[in-house]
């Protein structure tokens, strides 16, 4: 799971349920027949706590888990989001015409609380899909802190994934695209004919399937979908995940692929660098 990629309307979503949650404990009416020790909540009525509360709450839940999950997930034929969306829908709906149809009754604070909370739980998974405040990051984009040393390239926030230079996929020059590893200066050296004195066959950057490239000089990159990182050992169980929207730092050219360390300290193989962005 991937928290970075929560949005500040899930945090929305988040806060709501909470509220709806607690709303759940207070009363629900307020009346002379009841004593304020004896107001019923939503706990002592089945129907409203399942169907505004825990369903508002359960709404949020499948709206997180799949923004935070690294492939969709679908129930009946619906993604999770989606259908959390129509839940969320759901309770706030019910909790209108719980305080509408209220017979010789007043609303008590939980009823009153809980219509506040479900009705910004909806709005909150509706909007997020529309609306650019909402679909910023919760926890913002994480970026290194001193990128220069690794071969960062100059630019400005908002390029690629929120990273300077993170526009051209990785292997490319200005010039034009050129294939991964096919000249020893691709990492930031000039992509030229061969030159008197110079051999042109390509150096230890392009000998030996496992052999580190010696021109090879660290860099972060970005990954356009989530893919899987193996252990160094050639493990064919994968470690770790690495998740769009996030940078990895590349220590090491591996043959076709690239030794990339997580944020955690934890270092593996990627193996499919196809259309990874560059920093």
């Amino acid at each position: 799971m991937n928290i970075r990629s929560l949005t500040r309307g899930d945090g929305v979503v988040i806060g709501a349920a909470v509220l709806l949650f607690i709303a759940s404990f207070l009363n629900l009416y307020e009346s002379s027949a009841f004593g304020s020790e004896n107001a019923p909540n939503a706990w002592d009525s089945l129907g409203t706590v399942m169907s505004i509360h825990l369903a508002g709450v359960i709404a949020a839940a499948l709206i997180v888990l799949s923004r935070a999950l690294p492939q969709p997930r679908k129930i009946a034929g619906l993604d999770l989001g989606q259908f959390g969306i129509a839940l969320a829908v759901f309770a706030a709906w019910t909790a209108l015409w719980s305080l509408i149809g209220l017979d010789g009754l007043d609303a008590g604070s939980g009823l009153i609380l809980g219509f506040i909370a479900a009705l910004i739980l909806a709005a909150a998974a509706v909007a997020t899909p529309l609306l650019p405040p909402l679909k910023a990051p919760l926890l913002g984009t994480p970026r290194p802190a001193a990128p220069a040393p690794y071969g960062g390239q100059p630019g400005g926030p908002g390029q690629g994934y929120g990273y300077p230079g993170g526009q051209q996929p990785y292997g490319t020059q200005p010039g034009g695209p050129q294939p991964y590893g096919a000249q020893p200066g691709s990492f930031g050296g000039q992509q030229g004919q061969s030159q008197p004195g110079r051999p042109s066959g390509g150096g230890p950057a392009q000998q030996g399937g496992g052999a580190p490239a010696a021109d090879f000089a660290p860099f972060w990159f970005a990954v356009p979908v989530a893919r899987p990182l193996y252990g160094e050992d050639g493990s064919p169980s994968p470690i770790a995940e690495l998740a769009p929207g996030t940078w990895y730092l590349a220590v090491e050219q591996r043959g076709p692929g690239l030794v990339a360390q997580t944020q955690d300290g934890r270092r593996g193989v990627l193996q499919d660098t196809s259309g990874i962005q560059r920093g």
